[in-house]
């Protein structure tokens, strides 16, 4: 059937607000992208990570309706849904019908982190390369949610455990995946050797999709996902977190209480200038703290003290 395309532009900070309007007047779907990407291969992001608003400051919202919705009752329903945002800057065009998703998937090819590690599209055969013997591919649906490898610092932490698993550190290793979102990087360090991967992210629908994703690899017995409050206390000879510095920084004691004596850290999610706070966050806790730039991201690493 056609559809009705809504969109909008928007500050950072009005994100969620517009977002959860568009939703609660029956959205099919809503997608973010950056409001002055230029790049031809600027990607939308289906959902923020974990406790995380887009990392754009204006964005453009796009919303999907049932073709037919009328326009002046949805502007209406909008207004009335939150009164306070300016629905007036937005725009209507009847698109023909398709699955978005997999029109997005068609677009999205398999890529390589470090030696061994791929990211590849469900649908999409193996590369050159991942059909090697010892190749650990991710077979990822990006449309389900949250990360595909395709932003720094993704892929910063998919680098990081092939780094890991090229030393011998993630064999029968359990790992614990912070901010999981689609659990890309959970299931990255299964296909690398380790034993059991642990998923914490505060959105419930990142759950469903790290679930989905661990059935899809073949992985859904070795991999759990937790919310944070429902997390078991353990620790862990690994640990990853992709979430914001500010969070890094407001959770350090807590992920330093997961780290294993001895055990590594990865944090990402930390914008260049941001690696210093973080540093001194984590310092009192872990030595050898190194930070790795890519274009305007950076991974800080660690090793827990004894």
């Amino acid at each position: 059937m056609p559809y009705l395309e809504l969109t909008v532009p928007c500050t950072e900070v009005q994100q969620p607000r517009y977002e959860r309007a568009l939703e609660n007047v029956g959205a099919l779907a809503v997608t973010l992208a950056d409001a002055h990407a230029d790049a031809p291969d600027e990607q939308a992001i289906f959902e923020p990570g974990v406790g995380q608003t887009p990392l754009w400051h204006e964005l453009t919202l796009t919303a999907l309706f049932e073709g037919g919705t009328p326009q002046e009752l949805l502007l209406y329903a909008l207004s009335a849904a939150d009164e306070d945002l300016d629905w007036s800057r937005a725009s209507f065009r009847d698109v023909a019908d398709q699955d978005w998703e997999r029109a997005w998937m068609d677009q999205y090819e398999p890529l390589q982190f470090g030696t061994r590690t791929w990211i590849v599209p469900w649908n999409h055969d193996l590369p050159a390369g991942a059909d090697a013997a010892d190749a650990a591919v991710v077979r990822l649906d990006p449309g389900l949610a949250f990360g595909s490898g395709t932003h720094p610092t993704t892929a910063l932490c998919l680098q990081w455990l092939d780094q890991l698993a090229s030393e011998g550190a993630l064999a029968g290793a359990r790992v614990l995946d912070f901010g999981c979102g689609s659990g890309i990087l959970a299931l990255a360090a299964l296909k690398l050797g380790a034993a059991q991967a642990i998923g914490v992210d505060n959105d419930p629908q990142a759950l469903i999709a790290t679930a989905d994703n661990a059935e899809r690899n073949g992985v859904g017995e070795r991999l759990q996902a937790w919310m944070p409050d429902q997390e078991p206390a353990a620790t862990y000879p690994v640990v990853v977190a992709n979430i914001l510095a500010s969070a890094l920084v407001a959770l350090a004691d807590t992920l330093a209480a997961r780290v294993a004596p001895g055990g590594r850290i990865a944090m990402s999610g930390i914008l260049a200038g941001q690696e210093d706070e973080v540093i001194a966050r984590y310092a009192a806790d872990f030595d050898s703290l190194q930070a790795d730039r890519l274009e305007d991201w950076i991974r800080v690493t660690g090793v827990r003290r004894r």
